[in-house]
């Protein structure tokens, strides 16, 4: 029998099975631009990925925790991951911001940074449970608007976070050199669904929808086969770091 040392080495020293998550859903839209809503775009670009992985590494199982229009729990959607043994969570999201000109791409990771953006870009993606039936219960309190409740969730040591940032440095490099994105760099927040993951777990936030030209291009389905295969080529290139390792 595995101890939970054992297990955590495993988990962290293979990838051969990833969940993709599109963000939001169903009665959950999401952010939204002047043409589109957030949960329409997460979703193609996630089933693109998960098409680009099986297509050229056929040996990795995907799982979606969505891959149609409807509303899954922020707590459902760790527990996917989770349940089926994930090796990796990817989270796909759009942006929003009051500053229209504000553009670009940026990957988070679980943790706490003193930039107050990082802060609110958390808040705005943990409301979501204000959606669910029952939720001051199944969060045990958790309040996204309250600071306090935010900075609880890093207090848990994640022994993740190095995996994660790799991984997100590389689709950061991919989004800036080779799909024709502006990154906006890796990033740390409190995260409810990344921190309830246990296994090396980041947050893509593809593109400002509230930015005009970027949301025409969120809505290109040839720039989302782009960002979907930024993603995939650093997902590929952090499988193999992994597996040499082996």
């Amino acid at each position: 029998m595995l101890s939970s040392f054992d297990r955590l080495e495993t988990r962290i020293n293979k990838v051969d099975r990833v969940v993709i998550d599109a963000g939001h859903g169903g009665k959950d839209p999401g952010t939204h631009g002047n043409i589109s809503e957030e949960k329409n775009i997460a979703l193609q670009i996630a089933l693109k990925l998960g098409e680009t992985i099986e297509k050229y590494l056929p040996d990795v199982e995907v799982i979606y925790t969505r891959d149609d229009d409807n509303f899954v729990e922020l707590e459902g959607r760790a527990y996917i991951a989770n349940k089926n043994g994930a090796d990796l969570f990817i989270s796909v999201h759009c942006n929003a911001v009051s500053n229209a000109k504000i553009y670009g791409t940026e990957t988070y990771v679980m943790g706490l940074d003193k930039v107050e953006g990082n802060m609110r870009v958390a808040q705005k993606e943990n409301s979501v449970i204000f959606l669910e039936d029952n939720y001051e219960t199944k969060y045990e309190g958790f309040d996204p608007n309250s600071p306090e409740s935010m900075i609880l969730l890093t207090l848990q040591q994640t022994a993740y976070q190095e995996n994660s940032l790799d991984l997100a440095a590389k689709i950061e490099k991919q989004f800036r050199e080779r799909a024709g994105r502006r990154s906006r760099g890796v990033k740390m927040a409190p995260f409810w669904v990344l921190w309830r993951t246990s296994m090396p777990s980041v947050l893509v936030e593809t593109g400002y929808l509230t930015n005009s030209k970027e949301e025409i291009d969120l809505n290109d389905p040839l720039k989302q086969e782009y960002i979907a295969s930024g993603i995939f080529r650093a997902f590929r290139d952090y499988k193999e770091a992994i597996d040499s390792m082996n």
